[in-house]
């Protein structure tokens, strides 16, 4: 009778801690994927050149600071919105989502474009989550050779 009480009792712990853990799992899951939504105004803003778009996605304090054909750049996420209207769109550009890593309210990311105003970039960003919300805090990048 003891080994069955304490095998009832393992099966009732280990059922208890699978879970907590799927649980856990699920809202990790779903951080991820808020991550991404917050990173598509950005993304979109690639396609269709509106830097409204695009610094809708950052903080107010957010910088931007890389280069672009030999130039390098260091502005404000404001400027940046300027340059981004500039830039025009590009309808062809891809991207990709390299990674994301999260740390309780902190993340990096990294997204590839191809085909940016006929640049290929490569763009780090950190975000931070304030009130239930991910936005960009800062980003630093580097253009490749034209495509």
């Amino acid at each position: 009778m003891k080994t069955i009480s304490i095998l009832l009792f393992s099966l009732i712990t280990f059922n208890a801690l699978a879970q907590k853990g799927t649980v856990h799992e699920k809202q990790s899951f779903d951080e991820y994927k808020e991550v991404e939504k917050a990173l598509q105004p950005y993304i979109e803003s690639a396609r269709t050149g509106d830097g409204k778009l695009s610094r809708s996605a950052f903080y107010g304090h957010a910088h931007v600071v890389g280069s672009a054909d030999g130039t390098v750049y260091n502005v404000t996420a404001d400027q940046f919105e300027g340059i981004v209207d500039e830039g025009g769109p590009s309808e062809d550009v891809k991207h990709h989502i390299a990674w994301i890593d999260i740390s309780g309210p902190a993340a990096a990311a990294k997204v590839e474009f191809y085909n940016w105003g006929g640049f290929r970039f490569t763009d780090f960003f950190v975000l931070y989550k304030e009130n239930g919300k991910w936005k960009i805090s800062g980003k630093v990048y580097d253009s490749h050779s034209n495509n």
